[in-house]
């Protein structure tokens, strides 16, 4: 199946590693030009060289922590510096830090609105006025199924992560003139680091095999594919949708 995506250019946020390396990956092999985008150089460096000698396509690979302003602007600037346009956004970062209400600060609040919601709209500002004028753009957020069904000690992400949903079923009413979709895609139970450390603190977790009908946990590269169809010419026709991609774990019924 030609999914339309051969030049198409996309970034790709907290692409180093995790799901938005599998993301990238997914849509280089695509035919895809594609942005990564990772805090530590290092592994963001080997990122790249991994991504570009397995798909031969451009790759380009741009520092920096997608939560803090400066940060966000440099970044932008040096894609538009090579790129005019992007034509798909995959907004992506890492999740706030576990735990129950009482646990944390203001503080703690304001650095996950950063984190989650702040960072997507700050990217996506940049970058829409150049989907609308070529009239043409694919834009989705990476979120988790707790937007959904809220899922335990995970208080931050539960909350924050609901406004994401908000702000793209919103944006999806108003882009949709300009031949833009908007959509989020809620990761379940996914093999990587951040499931990893969430259940090196939380050993209970690993429990949740029992509550998903497929009775384990995802691969990325499963929910790579569904991020990368959505990007795609053939979900021309989708928008403003939240798509699980959770082995059937969320239990209600849309």
């Amino acid at each position: 199946m030609d999914f339309g995506l051969k030049n198409k250019i996309a970034f790709v946020g907290a692409s180093s590693q995790g799901l938005g390396k599998s993301v990238a990956m997914e849509l280089a092999f695509e035919g895809a030009k594609v942005i990564i985008n990772g805090r530590d150089k290092e592994t963001l460096e080997k990122t790249k060289n991994e991504i570009a000698s397995a798909s031969n396509t451009v790759v380009m690979a741009v520092a920096g922590d997608l939560s803090i302003a400066q940060d966000r602007k440099r970044i932008v600037a040096e894609i538009k510096d090579k790129f005019s346009h992007i034509d798909i956004l995959v907004t992506n970062t890492g999740g706030p830090p576990s735990g129950k209400f009482e646990n944390f600060e203001q503080e703690d609040w304001d650095k996950a609105y950063q984190l989650l919601l702040g960072s997507a709209v700050s990217i996506m500002r940049s970058f829409i006025p150049g989907m609308k004028e070529q009239n043409w753009g694919r834009i989705i957020s990476i979120t988790s199924q707790a937007v959904k069904q809220p899922v335990e000690n995970l208080i931050l992400s539960n909350s924050v992560r609901a406004s994401v949903v908000g702000l793209m079923k919103t944006l999806a009413g108003e882009l949709g003139e300009y031949n833009i979709t908007v959509n989020n895609v809620m990761p379940g139970y996914t093999n990587t680091n951040r499931l990893k450390s969430l259940i090196n603190k939380n050993p209970e977790m690993e429990e949740a095999k029992k509550d998903i009908p497929l009775r384990r946990f995802g691969e990325p590269k499963e929910f790579a594919a569904a991020v990368t169809f959505l990007a795609s010419e053939r979900a021309s026709y989708i928008t403003g949708v939240s798509l699980a991609v959770d082995g059937g774990w969320i239990k209600n019924i849309l």
